[in-house]
């Protein structure tokens, strides 16, 4: 099961059913619920009178009818009174009941909003940290491929744990790396006549003599560093690309294809899934000619939860999500 944050109008996704957040009625009055019913006409006014009225936490399903989605799951989120009315358990029960929903009608994907974050004030951080939490429970107990996006408005909405220490760390490399003590240092590149020199040296038949012995040296491949990996790890190969949040057929074409080069987000997303030091993560991630940078605002955000053993990608995704960074894993 795949899992990923994007900032998106929830009735322009073209996935197989989108989750509409409403009150016991599916009156449509406010917010996301609105647009939805505004956006799939009104023949789904006419289907939602139809229905038994919804219980907070529960789940109901309509066509989508003028929305590109297939299904609309209607949930009933709690209004916010202070967190003492079991307010997230209510909520979480929202995420569960809907992603029941998807597994009962197998599709393979679906978008959430923020479900009770608007007029019924829930507050956005707290919203986050239960749907991701909700998310990952049920992909932990399913062997389900679906792919889930939550469709956040304003990544700046909501707080993110370890914030101020994430902060600090891409702060520090925010300052050029070649620029001390008041001037540019360029780097050295090595002499052209020196590299002329010595290349004549050699005769074809060396070089080539050279090159196959070079070649003989070469390591392994992704695919045979990512096996012995798992098999290290004492994990099983489902459990390493489920955790990685990648699919069965990326997986398989890793497995059996000797041409198939994985992108970084892929090799990161299994580093991850592994529980790979830093330096463990840089080898791994060199099997693919990818590295991690101080330049790249991504490839800083991995390092400070790598370095810090921070290996929850659902948490790693949100805070992506949150510096306007690609997600991994999906």
């Amino acid at each position: 099961m795949s899992f990923k944050i994007v900032k998106a109008d929830i009735t322009t996704l073209c996935v197989d059913a989108i989750v509409d957040p409403t009150d016991r009625r599916y009156s449509g009055g406010g917010g996301t619920d609105r647009a939805i019913h505004s956006a799939a006409g009104s023949a789904l006014r006419e289907e939602c009178d139809t229905l038994p009225c919804l219980e907070v936490g529960g789940a109901e399903v309509t066509g989508a009818y003028a929305l590109p989605c297939r299904y609309i799951i209607h949930t009933f989120g709690p209004v916010w009174r202070g967190g003492g009315h079991n307010e997230a358990a209510l909520l979480r029960s929202c995420y569960i009941n809907a992603l029941l929903c998807t597994e009962r009608l197998k599709l393979s994907s679906v978008a959430f909003p923020l479900i009770s974050s608007g007029s019924f004030g829930f507050p956005k951080d707290r919203v986050l940290e239960i749907a991701i939490g909700a998310i990952r429970d049920f992909s932990d107990s399913t062997d389900s491929e679906l792919d889930v996006t939550l469709c956040i408005h304003d990544r700046r909405a909501y707080e993110l744990p370890h914030k101020r220490d994430l902060e600090r760390f891409l702060a520090e490399r925010e300052e050029p790396r070649l620029y001390s003590a008041g001037v540019f240092h360029e780097l050295s590149a090595p002499a052209p006549m020196a590299c002329a020199s010595r290349l004549a040296s050699y005769s074809c038949e060396e070089e080539k003599d050279d090159l196959e012995t070079w070649l003989k040296k070469q390591d392994d491949s992704f695919a045979v560093t990512l096996l012995k990996l798992i098999d290290k790890k004492g994990m099983t190969e489902v459990e390493c690309y489920k955790k990685a949040q990648i699919s069965k057929k990326t997986f398989w074409k890793i497995n059996n294809d000797a041409h198939y080069k994985p992108g970084k987000q892929t090799a990161l997303a299994f580093a991850i899934a592994l529980e790979l030091s830093l330096e463990e993560t840089e080898q791994f991630l060199k099997t693919v000619g990818f590295s991690l940078s101080h330049s790249n605002t991504f490839d800083m955000i991995i390092e400070y939860h790598i370095s810090h053993g921070i290996y929850d990608l659902y948490e790693i995704n949100a805070a992506l999500y949150r510096y306007d960074q690609v997600c991994i894993g999906c």
